[in-house]
């Protein structure tokens, strides 16, 4: 009987809501842990505060208040700790939607997928990820890290986001793995770099101007980015741009919706926060995660993942490879990863393409003589150092 008391009076009090405010329909209940921040609980209070202002469909519950005189429904919490355990009542009780906090102790397999506002073009652009582990492999993480921020702007309303790679070590690697599960039928949309040589791998410009939807990368690189994007205008000590960290995404993660902030981040950071928050319980996030980990699995997940945890084998001495004769190397081969690329010029070698190794505004890059380009592209394709 108590529960369809309760039911009526959350049907009732949302009516009342809604002529107050024109906004029917029940509200997102997003929970913001007041403690721990370095600007003190008034500057997170002010950002419930922002997003209740500017937003009807959210409403904010605080944890780690004691004043019943803030607007808002609150409840007490001595330390960050003590948050945290209110807050796991809350999620059991299905009392809240969603919960932004700080300094939360992720699982190994989780990550962050943060979200930033672009100072090129103002567009907003997911960063995966800011915070966690996906994989203790590179490669592996940078995989799943992709997945991972495609479901959490698809949540947000983006129906085909696209998808680019920033060009750190490891993304040529990455690129090469995204096509081939973009073969086994894989629905997923690259980006192109807006550079004047296009491609999938992302440059200083492209995050400048927001260029994909999803902007992946490993997780102390997007922490990095996280903070220059949202801090940038005043000197680092206050975050003032931005949705913030996000919500912890991947194999391990409970179906509790937890987003991060900093100690730094500021009243609309907070707000931000709590609206990606919103956006992602509303969208049914780790619903979305399931779906797109199945959708990648059938078109070769799995087995592209298993190839990164193979065993390195013993390394064998190999056969000196002598350089054919010197051209002028006046053309040149990207998309080969660091790790690889003088493994691509012996490659090269062996065919009796003279070729030499060096560094291009888009990283790593074979040189190779013009009129030897079209056969030195076949024989990497061949031995599958480029896609």
């Amino acid at each position: 009987m108590s529960n369809i008391n309760q039911q009526l009076s959350d049907t009732f009090n949302a009516m009342a809501d809604g002529l107050l405010s024109g906004q029917f329909g029940k509200k997102t209940r997003i929970a913001l842990t007041l403690v721990g921040s370095e600007h003190g609980p008034q500057e997170l209070l002010r950002g419930a505060q922002l997003v209740a202002r500017q937003y009807s469909d959210i409403e904010p519950v605080l944890i780690g208040c004691d004043d019943p005189e803030c607007g808002f429904e609150c409840y007490p919490a001595a330390d960050l700790h003590e948050c945290h355990k209110v807050m796991e009542g809350l999620f059991a009780d299905k009392k809240i939607d969603g919960c932004v906090t700080l300094h939360y102790a992720f699982p190994l397999g989780v990550s962050t997928m943060g979200k930033v506002v672009t100072p090129g073009t103002g567009r907003e652009m997911i960063i995966a990820s800011t915070t966690g582990t996906t994989d203790t492999n590179r490669q592996a993480a940078l995989l799943k890290n992709t997945i991972y921020g495609i479901a959490l702007a698809k949540a947000s309303g983006i129906k085909k986001p696209t998808v680019g790679v920033l060009n750190i070590d490891g993304a040529a690697l990455c690129e090469r793995s995204l096509r081939e599960l973009a073969e086994g039928g894989y629905d997923i949309h690259f980006a192109e770099s807006g550079r004047a040589d296009g491609g999938i791998a992302m440059r200083g410009n492209d995050l400048l101007q927001g260029t994909p939807d999803v902007m992946v990368t490993d997780s102390l690189t997007g922490n990095l980015l996280m903070k220059m994007f949202s801090s940038f205008t005043t000197g680092g000590s206050y975050e003032a741009s931005g949705f913030g960290y996000g919500p912890g995404l991947g194999e391990g993660a409970s179906d509790k919706l937890i987003n991060i902030i900093s100690r730094a981040s500021g009243a609309p950071v907070v707000a931000g926060a709590m609206r990606l928050c919103a956006d992602a319980a509303k969208g049914s996030v780790m619903k979305r995660v399931d779906e797109e980990w199945e959708a990648a699995s059938l078109a070769g997940l799995n087995s592209v993942l298993a190839k990164y945890r193979q065993p390195k084998q013993p390394v064998e001495a190999k056969a000196e490879v002598t350089a054919p004769p010197e051209k002028v190397t006046d053309a040149e081969i990207g998309g080969i990863d660091i790790l690889e690329i003088e493994d691509a010029c012996q490659a090269l070698w062996k065919a009796n393409i003279f070729a030499r190794t060096g560094m291009g505004c888009t990283g790593p890059i074979v040189l190779v003589a013009r009129d030897d380009l079209e056969q030195a592209r076949a024989q990497l394709t061949e031995t599958k150092f480029i896609g």
